[in-house]
């Protein structure tokens, strides 16, 4: 199938204020992060967290369990740091995946209401193929991964209950994270809608201004 230049290129420019906005988000999350990691002393940076990571997940990505390699590996967030699933970067949230897993798996993060499951990542290992129309491209996905139905069922569940088991030697942090989240999604919403309302009205003055510069010195180069 051919790329298609100029779809993509539509599709990219139609992107740019959402990408500001959704840049603020990821702001405001990390620095609500650091608040509750100074709050429970543990860090996502410490020593202790990341050889639990490792112990538990070994090199392989957390969900589709493949060797990690170092230029095709993500730091992931189970909760996505998203105005929709208010993920935070503390332990409990952040291991490591492929990063093919990775991009997949925003097709869950990003959807405002989940069906398969209460939190993005579950939800994205609950593809099973049983649960959704033909048309799915996440259950695609694990399809690829796993053209064995058995293999698949079976594989998709341990990785739900290994993450589910590493999540619960954090039960501290996971539940601040929770406790949290109805007013982070209060919070995420206006300071999207407030990014999006700035990039629309003053980004504009300030870009019709430049034009009307840029108008006046034609105007002059031409008198």
């Amino acid at each position: 199938m051919a790329f298609e230049t100029s779809a993509y290129l539509r599709k990219a420019t139609s992107r740019a204020k959402s990408d500001v906005a959704n840049k603020l988000v990821s702001m405001f999350l990390h620095e609500v992060s650091r608040k509750i990691s100074t709050l429970l002393q543990m860090n996502v940076a410490d020593s202790d967290y990341a050889e639990a990571v490792s112990v538990r997940f070994g090199s392989s990505c957390c969900y589709c369990r493949n060797p990690l390699e170092p230029d095709r590996a993500s730091v992931e967030h189970l909760d996505g740091m998203n105005r929709f699933r208010a993920g935070l970067h503390i332990p409990g949230n952040v291991i490591v995946s492929c990063k093919r897993c990775n991009n997949e798996k925003r097709r869950d993060d990003q959807l405002r209401e989940l069906k398969l499951a209460s939190s993005g990542w579950a939800s994205f290992l609950s593809h099973d193929s049983l649960k959704c129309e033909n048309t799915c491209k996440t259950c695609q996905y694990w399809k690829l991964i796993w053209p064995n139905f058995e293999e698949r069922q079976t594989n998709l569940r341990s990785s739900l209950t290994s993450i589910l088991e590493f999540r619960a030697k954090y039960e501290k942090s996971t539940l601040m994270g929770l406790k949290c989240r109805d007013s982070l999604h209060e919070e995420l919403e206006r300071l999207y809608r407030e990014c999006q309302a700035f990039a629309t009205s003053h980004i504009k003055g300030s870009v019709d201004r430049v034009v009307e510069d840029l108008e006046l010195t034609k105007a002059e180069g031409s008198a």
